[in-house]
């Protein structure tokens, strides 16, 4: 039976931590379900990771949408949530904002969408919200911003940084949002955050007093190896597995000794 919203909420009334991964596709989405992973977000990360842009912000709607259905085919038991892509949702453009997020259940498969910014997005939050789209909420870093913070730097270091997220989470629960990603904040001020809402936080970056952690995908693994987080742990080395197989094979093939 598929989470539900409900029961990642519920998971935060009953102190129950909240593990999330990002994911990318079928097969990876397959082994992560079966593994037990009860949130999957299909982060427009795959920007960087899956496609090999230098940032998230070239990742449109239809890109987002072919990744989602792989993963919906894979995934029957976890959330599967949609990360709205660079300038697809905004105040601005509710009509349009509602129908990118519209497409993203009814054409990716997703049963959530995620949204970066604030107390200025939570118009956009209540509108999906009262379409029947749930939202989870993103603050702190936000990576389609990173031209404007000037690059991938943690948040809320100071008085009226830290004053200014908190009111982001409290605006953002009003709103309606399910929970909240704390991207890149001081622990303390994370945790100050997820004791202030009602509603789960899911920290990257953001030390260990969240409700929930998300991790790329590709980072645990060890599947990317152009740059590692500081905040990542590696459970795997993947690539460094793959890639010896792969000489291996090379080898086989080239001294005829694959196929026999």
């Amino acid at each position: 039976m598929r989470v539900t919203i409900q029961d990642v909420q519920k998971m935060k009334r009953n102190a129950q931590p909240i593990p999330v991964l990002t994911c990318y596709d079928y097969t990876s989405a397959k082994i992560l379900d079966s593994a037990g992973v009860p949130v999957l977000l299909v982060g427009d990360s795959l920007g960087m990771v899956v496609l090999g842009h230098e940032t998230t912000i070239p990742v449109t709607m239809d890109m987002m949408i072919h990744h989602c259905r792989a993963v919906s085919r894979g995934a029957k038991n976890a959330l599967i949530v949609f990360d709205m892509p660079f300038a697809t949702c905004s105040p601005a453009d509710p009509a349009g904002s509602l129908r990118n997020a519209a497409r993203a259940l009814a054409e990716g498969g997703a049963q959530a969408v995620k949204i970066e910014g604030g107390t200025h997005m939570a118009p956009v939050v209540t509108a999906f919200v009262g379409a029947g789209i749930p939202v989870m909420g993103h603050i702190g870093l936000t990576p389609q911003s990173v031209y404007q913070l000037g690059g991938y730097r943690v948040q809320g270091r100071d008085g009226a940084g830290q004053e200014r997220l908190q009111a982001d989470a409290v605006a953002l629960e009003a709103a309606g949002a399910f929970s909240i990603v704390l991207e890149l904040v001081p622990a303390d001020l994370a945790a100050r955050i997820t004791a202030q809402v009602r509603i789960p936080t899911i920290g990257i970056g953001a030390g260990p007093h969240c409700d929930g952690q998300v991790q790329v995908f590709h980072d645990v693994f060890g599947l990317y190896e152009d740059f590692v987080p500081k905040h990542t742990k590696r459970y795997a080395t993947v690539a460094a597995t793959l890639r010896e197989a792969a000489k291996t094979y090379i080898t086989e093939v080239t001294q005829h000794r694959f196929p026999e």
